[in-house]
């Protein structure tokens, strides 16, 4: 038997009978907290595992819980964890960029038909006592419109595999990738020929220091009149002010975003207010066949680093050289 302590930060899941399923077959102590930044640390003291989902985990909080070794983060991004701060203090960090690709990808598709079709606005119209497509127009079918994607990582390729499905040309950009070129079967354009060509534009990059504000003003300016700008990916990509602004004079046709720079999202927020927007609140990772899978595979990041062996999905394999407690 062994004496880790795996701490769950915080989560607004509605169990984590995989989470202690997990543990209990790698006989390690679980214990759930619903952490603000106030007891963040506090609640950590005693944690050689922590998982995340929301909490920022600092440079300042690791140097405060000497006992930490790993940190698994649910989900694909890791924006909230200082992995570089990690590496330098034997920290192993993982997470699960697999998991839900299937079901985001599915969400992107999702708001962009529910866009092209107008389908929300005539839903809130009808139920308002107005029958009348014309509130909704200009509605447009897929075959022959550009889809472009940002980022051709694993859930940028199945969203553009599924809107080639759908009828729609698509292109793509992603860092590294040679313009000209191809990759998984998308014809890769320069960011610039893709903010300019798209008419629907889906982001799919992680959200790092240059990524941060890529879509702002000056890019919303660029895009064509007609397009449909789609987020499943981090809110700090996108310039949300920017994005009101580009919305309510026109200069886009519409929006449909799952993660936002403030979450939860005010309900007074100005974007709330827009007919041309479609919000759902980080939903986009939901999916019944891929919720189990990324409990346990969180879990089960944590538990292998914490019983030596090397985890599936490490994201700085440098810490382990330089583990801060021996085993």
């Amino acid at each position: 038997m062994t004496d880790h302590t795996v701490v769950i930060t915080e989560c607004d899941h509605d169990g984590f009978d995989p989470e202690t399923a997990e543990a209990a077959k790698n006989d390690l102590t679980l214990r759930v907290e619903q952490s603000t930044s106030e007891d963040l640390v506090a609640n950590i003291q005693d944690a050689d595992g922590i998982l995340v989902q929301y909490a920022q985990i600092t440079a300042e909080v690791m140097d405060q819980t000497p006992r930490l070794r790993a940190i698994g983060r649910y989900g694909v991004g890791v924006d909230t964890v200082d992995i570089h701060a990690a590496t330098a203090r034997g920290i192993a960090v993982t997470n699960v960029p697999d998991y839900g690709t299937e079901a985001v990808s599915d969400h992107a598709i999702g708001l962009a038909v529910s866009l092209a079709r107008g389908i929300p606005l005539l839903d809130r119209s009808i139920r308002a006592g107005q029958y009348d497509v014309s509130l909704a127009k200009p509605l447009f079918q897929m075959t022959g419109r550009v889809f472009g994607v940002l980022g051709l990582g694993r859930i940028g390729t199945a969203t553009a595999r599924k809107a080639a499905g759908l009828g729609y040309r698509v292109i793509g950009h992603d860092f590294g990738v040679e313009p000209g070129t191809r990759r998984h079967g998308v014809e890769v354009v320069s960011f610039e020929e893709l903010i300019e060509q798209s008419q629907v534009l889906s982001v799919h990059v992680p959200l790092t220091d240059r990524t941060r504000g890529m879509i702002g003003e000056d890019q919303l300016a660029a895009m064509r009149s007609d397009a449909l700008l789609i987020n499943t990916a981090r809110g700090g990509i996108i310039d949300t002010d920017a994005l009101v602004e580009a919305l309510s004079a026109g200069s886009i046709l519409g929006a449909g975003i799952d993660c936002h720079e403030q979450e939860p999202l005010p309900a007074t927020h100005p974007i709330a207010a827009l007919d041309n927007v479609v919000l759902t609140p980080h939903a986009a990772w939901y999916a019944e066949q891929s919720y189990v899978e990324l409990k346990r595979r969180t879990l089960e990041g944590v538990a292998d680093v914490l019983a030596g062996r090397s985890p599936r999905n490490l994201l700085n394999p440098e810490a382990l050289d330089r583990s801060r407690v021996a085993e």
